[in-house]
């Protein structure tokens, strides 16, 4: 039983990580789909465009929490049930990489996520609280000099896995969270060009200075 766990984390984080909140509590608001405006990426950066502060926050709670969730349910169950050693840390560090790849593509959202940033830091919470506070730290320092949401994304992505070879080793976590990294900085390809350019939003600031349109307009 113990030897599949690691797969079935997988498969149950990833499914997990699809609840693209981003979208669920835009609807539940009533706002405007934030996959129509601003970036047009399904996260707590870009709802915040659309003026709403609450709906913003919501959704950074709830996609942290699902990083979080994931990881810490599986290790209750694979606890269980009996896993332990490599198994159980690869199911620890699978479930995670689930959510966070399901957050990317959602399978009930066709496949078309969000960055990962707040699913990121949820999972490494929940693998490890002390290396999820170090790299929120890492983000809100960068975020509150440079004003740059992407740009503390990137640092906070390559401090992470510094952080936990450093202090912690590499093992299965590890791997995880240097792919999690990888993929983090790939999903921000377009914000990396934004900001040599200098062009790129800062946090707050809603695209061309205005608000995204109401609810039911037409684009």
């Amino acid at each position: 039983m113990s030897a599949a766990f690691p797969f079935v984390a997988l498969v149950a984080g990833y499914l997990i990580g699809s609840l693209s909140f981003a979208v669920i509590v835009s609807r539940l608001m009533r706002l405007d789909d934030p996959r129509t405006y601003g970036s047009r990426n399904p996260g707590a950066t870009n709802v915040l465009r659309s003026g709403n502060k609450a709906a913003a926050i919501l959704t950074l709670g709830l996609d942290a929490l699902k990083g979080f969730a994931a990881v810490v349910v599986a290790a209750w169950l694979a606890a269980h049930f009996g896993a332990s050693g490599a198994a159980l840390e690869w199911t620890l560090a699978l479930a995670g990489l689930g959510a966070f790849v399901g957050h990317l593509w959602p399978v009930y959202f066709r496949f078309k996520g969000g960055k990962g940033v707040a699913t990121a830091a949820g999972v490494l919470f929940g693998i490890n609280p002390w290396l999820g506070l170090a790299t929120i730290a890492t983000w809100i320092i960068i975020a509150a000099f440079f004003r740059y949401s992407s740009l503390a994304a990137l640092v906070s992505a390559a401090f992470a896995p510094f952080y936990q070879f450093l202090i912690w080793g590499g093992g299965p976590e590890g791997v995880v969270i240097v792919v999690i990294s990888l993929l983090l900085v790939w999903r921000h390809a377009a914000n990396i060009s934004k900001l040599l350019a200098g062009t790129e939003s800062k946090l707050g600031q809603k695209v061309g200075g205005a608000v995204a349109p109401p609810h039911g307009a037409r684009r």
